[in-house]
Formats: structure tokens, C-alpha cells, sequence
């Protein structure tokens, strides 16, 4: 079980990692990782200004618990799920946390 949390927090800093190369157009921000390995919590902060504005936004948000990965936070329109598969971690692993339980079952993804 450690070795596929392991290799699961690699994936999802792997992907955390490519999306903060990403940078909004007429804006100062910062996109900043958090990667806390120990208590495997991954989150994707964007921080600065934009238009005269401070932002502090978390695009992203995954934990794993129980050995799967849960989408706890998607504020994209990139479908992070499928990303995952397809960069190695099982469907049967994933859990869009940010659905209602009920909703679950029809994503196609773990319920839990």
C-alpha cells in the first residue's frame, strides 16, 4: 500500500506541476504548490493581483485517504480525472470528493 501511495503522490504532483505552468493573461500571479507527503494533501494556490484585485484561489485540491485519490477541488475546466487515468492511476481509485455521495456512483469513479 505505501509503495501505490508512493507512486500516486507522484502523479498528482506530476499534474499539480504542469498545470502551475499555466499563467493568466494581465495578471501578477503567483501559482504556488503545497505538497504535504506526510498527510498526502496536494493543492494548486494562485496568489497575487489582478486588476488592482488580490487573488487566493486553490484551482486544485486532491487527498488520499484509504489508498485513493480524492478530487476534493476542481475550479478548471481540464477533466482531472481522466488526466489521472491516464497518467497511471486506476478509475477505481479516484473519488470525486466533491460530489454528492449519491451523485457518485454515476461518475464512473470510486463512490468512496
Amino acid at each position: 500500500m505505501e509503495e501505490k501511495i508512493k507512486k500516486y503522490q507522484e502523479i498528482i504532483i506530476a499534474f499539480l506541476e504542469r498545470q502551475a505552468q499555466y499563467r493568466i493573461a494581465n495578471s501578477e500571479l503567483e501559482n504556488q504548490i503545497v505538497a504535504d507527503t506526510q498527510n498526502s494533501h496536494f493543492q494548486l494556490l494562485r496568489i497575487g493581483w489582478r486588476n488592482n484585485r488580490f487573488v487566493h484561489s486553490c484551482p486544485f485540491h486532491f487527498d488520499i485517504k484509504n489508498g485513493k485519490v480524492w478530487i476534493q477541488q476542481n475550479r478548471t475546466d481540464v477533466e482531472v480525472a481522466e488526466e489521472l487515468v491516464a497518467m497511471g492511476i486506476p478509475s477505481s481509485d479516484i473519488v470525486i470528493g466533491f460530489l454528492p455521495v449519491e451523485m457518485r456512483s454515476a461518475s464512473g469513479y470510486a463512490i468512496a
